[in-house]
C-alpha cells in the first residue's frame, strides 16, 4: 500500500498535529522524505529512553521502519518504531510512506523457530484483519495496538 502524505506549513507547528504517535501496523514500511524533515521516531534505549529524535532527511535515502507485524512475527526480537510526523512553519512537505502488509485472511503469529527459542510465545495467532480493525478503530496511542495481540 502506497500513501502520499501533505503537510502545509504551519505558524506554530507545535500546535500542531502532522500523524500523531503511532506504530506501523504492516511489517516494513518505506518511507521516500522529501528534504525537508519532521520525521520523528521515539527511543527504546539507553540514556535517551523516551525522547523524540528527528530523523533528519539524507538525500536519496530511504528510512526503513518495522512495523508490528515484523513484531509479532519476531516474537518481540525486532521491534516496531513508535513515530510521529510534524508540520513546519517554513515549507510545507510530502511524504511517501509504502507498506508491507499481509493479505486481510492471513494469519500472523510468532514464528515457531522465534518461540522456540525464546521459550514462550509474547503474541497470539490473529487474522491480520483482526488486527487492522483494532488498529484502525482506535485511537493512536503510540505502540498500543500492539495489546490487541499480545498475551497477557
Amino acid at each position: 500500500m502506497v500513501n502520499m502524505n501533505f503537510y502545509p506549513t504551519c505558524p506554530n507547528p507545535e500546535l500542531t498535529v502532522g500523524v500523531g504517535r503511532h506504530s506501523d501496523m504492516g511489517a516494513l514500511t518505506v518511507l521516500l522524505q522529501d528534504g525537508i524533515g519532521g520525521l520523528f521516531v521515539k527511543s527504546e534505549d539507553g540514556d535517551d529512553a523516551g525522547k523524540w529524535m528527528e530523523i533528519p532527511p539524507v538525500p536519496a535515502a530511504l528510512v526503513i521502519n518495522v512495523g508490528d507485524t515484523l513484531q509479532i512475527l519476531s516474537n518481540g526480537r525486532y521491534r516496531s518504531a513508535e513515530h510521529r510526523v510534524r508540520t513546519t512553519n517554513t515549507q510545507a512537505r510530502v511524504s511517501i510512506p509504502i507498506f508491507t502488509l499481509p493479505k486481510p485472511t492471513e494469519k500472523i503469529g510468532p514464528l515457531p523457530e522465534a518461540v522456540e527459542k525464546d521459550g514462550v510465545a509474547l503474541y497470539k495467532e490473529i487474522v491480520f484483519q483482526d488486527y487492522m480493525n483494532n488498529f484502525f478503530g482506535n485511537v493512536h496511542d503510540g505502540k498500543k495496538s500492539l495489546d490487541f495481540a499480545r498475551i497477557n
